[in-house]
């Protein structure tokens, strides 16, 4: 069953309750008995073993940026080069 969580819209204070989805939602706050509201929370949702896209199919961060890297500093090489042999002639 999953854990919801609501929050108090009168006292501030939130709580978590273990319920089935078909259970019909609190409607008092267990502390102040004041209207409540349901939270969008995040879930614990971690896939595990081989034959996910995390694990076997997702690109590693090698060969692509180093490419990036080396052509970038060629570039800025050349820049640096050629106003120093303008300048020299």
């Amino acid at each position: 069953m999953p854990i919801y969580e609501y929050n108090c819209k009168n006292c501030g204070k939130g709580f978590e309750i273990l319920q089935k989805f078909s259970d019909p939602p609190p409607l008092k706050c267990p502390l102040c008995s004041g209207e409540v509201s349901k939270l969008i929370s995040q879930c614990a949702f971690h896939l595990k073993g081989t034959g996910w896209y995390a694990t076997d199919y997702a690109k590693k961060n090698g060969g692509t940026d180093q490419k990036e890297t080396k052509s970038e500093t060629t570039k800025s090489d050349d820049s640096v080069i050629s106003p120093s042999k303008e300048s020299a002639d």
